[in-house]
């Protein structure tokens, strides 16, 4: 179930670091905009942090994304 969670932590992250670097911001950039720290960002793109629904939702506003195409990745 661990293994699972941390999979899906690194694939959500995975998919907002590409998302972020298409739309132009580097983690800084993000983070000031989030109002969350660069560290939070980095952790959260490299599935070590276990974020909440909240952040989700964050990160969908502030890069215009769907949340569902995290979903959707194989």
């Amino acid at each position: 179930m661990e293994i699972h969670l941390h999979d899906c932590r690194l694939k959500i992250g995975e998919t907002i670091r590409e998302i972020r670097e298409k739309k132009g911001y580097n983690q800084e950039q993000l983070a000031d905009i989030m109002n969350v720290s660069r560290t939070t960002i980095s952790k959260i793109e490299n599935g070590k942090f276990n974020f909440s629904i909240d952040y989700l939702s964050k990160f969908s506003w502030f890069l215009d994304f769907n949340i569902s195409i995290l979903t959707n990745r194989k």
